[in-house]
C-alpha cells in the first residue's frame, strides 16, 4: 500500500489505522459508513428545493453557472441517441445546443469541430471549458479525450487541448475538472482508470498523476441504492476518482471515488511541480476520513464542501472542521451528480439517475434543481 499521510477529522468518526491493509481499511469504511449514514439520517433538513429545467430521454450530468446567470449543461454519449451534448439552458427552461447545433452532431468519427462524448462543463473567468472524454458508451477512447475553451462573449473555440495515450489511456474517462489561476493549471479526474490529470494551459503539456494510486482507486464496497444492492451489468461498479474540488485557497485539491466512502487531498503545490518525482507527489496525499459515496464536489467561499450522500437521496456538506451536515434530503434528489453556485448564492445540481438509467430511458426525465446553500 503506498504511504499516505493522515489528519485528524474533527467531526463524529475517526480516521481508519494506517497500518491497516486495504481490505480492512475498507471493511471498516463500510461499518463507519452505517453508522454515520445513521446519524447524518437523524437530522433534519428544511430548506427549499427548486426546479430549474426538465430533460426528457436526455441524461444530464454536467452543470455549470457563469458570473452573470448563465446557466450550461452537459449529456454523455452513454447511449446511440443523444441528440446533443452541450447546451444552454434558457430562462425558460429550453435547452439550446452550444455553441451550435454543428457542434452537437457528431458523426461517429473524431472531428475538429464536433463533441464525441462531454462528461462535464465548468464556466470561469469568460470562458466555458468543456471535457470531452472521447469515450462513447465507455467502449473506449475514439480519437483522442480533448479539453475545450469557449469565449462566451462571441462563443466561439478559444482553444482545444488534446491528450494522447499516456495521459488519457484507450479505457480511461475523464470526469471532472478545476482551474487553479494562482499556479495556471488545469486538474482532472479520471474515474475510468483512477488518476489525476494536470494541464499547464500554456504550453499545453500534460501530466498524468496518482495513477492506480491508492486515493484515486475504487473501493471494494457496494453501494446501497433505493434499498437494494448497486450493480452495472450484474457486476460491482468500480468507478474511481470521480468528484473533485479545489480548496477556497486554491491550496488543495480534494477528490474522491465515487464507488467508495474515503474523501482526500493533495496539495496543489506537489500537482503544479513538473520537477517532482512521482513518488514525492503520493506521500503528500492526504486522507480525510470518511464521508458518505458522492459523485461531483463543490467548495462554497466559507469552506464548505458539497457533495452527494448517493444512498440517501441527500445533498451533504463538510464544514471546516470536518463535521459532515445534511443540506437537503429529498426522494427527488435522484443521484446529485454535479454542482455549481450562482451568483443568487444557490447551489444548483443536476438529477443523473445513474442507478435508474440502465435501459430505455425515453420516458425518463433528468433535472437540474437549485437549493440555498448552508448558512453556517
Amino acid at each position: 500500500m503506498k504511504r499516505l499521510l493522515t489528519v485528524p477529522v474533527l467531526g463524529m468518526f475517526l480516521l481508519a489505522s494506517c497500518s491497516q491493509t486495504k481490505p480492512e481499511a475498507e471493511a471498516e469504511a463500510a461499518t463507519t459508513q452505517e453508522l454515520q449514514n445513521e446519524a447524518i439520517a437523524a437530522e433534519s433538513t428544511e430548506v427549499e428545493l427548486t426546479k430549474v429545467a426538465t430533460f426528457k430521454s436526455n441524461q444530464v450530468t454536467g452543470v455549470t453557472m457563469t458570473e452573470d446567470g448563465r446557466l450550461f449543461a452537459n449529456f454523455p454519449r452513454w447511449r446511440e441517441d443523444v441528440p446533443f451534448s452541450v447546451v444552454e439552458v434558457m430562462p425558460d427552461g429550453t435547452p439550446k445546443p452550444y455553441p451550435n447545433e454543428a457542434w452537437n452532431s457528431w458523426t461517429g468519427q473524431p472531428q475538429p469541430h464536433q463533441f464525441t462524448s462531454v462528461q462535464s462543463v465548468v464556466a470561469h473567468d469568460g470562458s466555458l471549458y468543456v471535457l470531452d472524454p472521447a469515450n462513447p458508451m465507455f467502449k473506449g477512447v475514439v480519437g483522442n479525450a480533448k479539453l475545450y475553451e469557449f469565449d462566451l462573449a462571441t462563443n466561439t473555440l478559444k482553444n482545444t487541448w488534446e491528450f494522447d495515450r499516456s495521459v488519457a489511456p484507450e479505457q480511461s474517462y475523464l470526469n471532472d475538472l478545476r482551474l487553479d489561476d494562482e499556479r495556471g493549471k488545469i486538474y482532472m479526474t479520471d474515474s475510468g482508470l483512477g488518476a489525476i490529470v494536470v494541464l499547464d494551459p500554456a504550453t499545453g503539456k500534460a501530466r498524468r498523476l496518482l495513477d492506480n494510486h491508492v486515493s484515486t482507486k475504487a473501493e471494494n464496497v457496494f453501494l446501497n441504492i433505493n434499498g437494494e444492492k448497486w450493480l452495472r451489468n450484474g457486476q460491482q461498479p468500480q468507478i474511481h476518482s470521480d468528484g473533485i474540488a479545489l480548496s477556497p485557497d486554491n491550496d488543495s485539491l480534494y477528490y474522491h471515488a465515487l464507488t467508495g466512502y474515503t474523501l482526500y487531498r493533495v496539495p496543489t503545490d506537489a500537482l503544479a511541480n513538473a520537477s517532482l518525482r512521482e513518488a514525492v507527489v503520493e506521500e503528500k496525499v492526504q486522507s480525510l476520513g470518511n464521508t458518505p459515496a458522492p459523485d461531483g464536489m463543490i467548495f462554497d467561499e466559507r469552506g464548505n464542501l458539497y457533495m452527494a450522500d448517493l444512498e440517501r437521496d441527500a445533498i451533504v456538506y463538510r464544514t471546516p472542521s470536518g463535521e459532515i451536515k445534511t443540506l437537503v434530503q429529498d426522494p427527488r434528489i435522484d443521484w446529485a451528480d454535479t454542482f455549481t453556485i450562482g451568483p443568487d448564492e444557490m447551489l444548483y445540481f443536476t438529477t443523473s439517475k445513474l442507478a435508474a438509467a440502465t435501459g430505455d430511458i425515453s420516458n425518463m426525465t433528468f433535472e437540474i434543481y437549485k437549493v440555498p446553500l448552508a448558512k453556517d
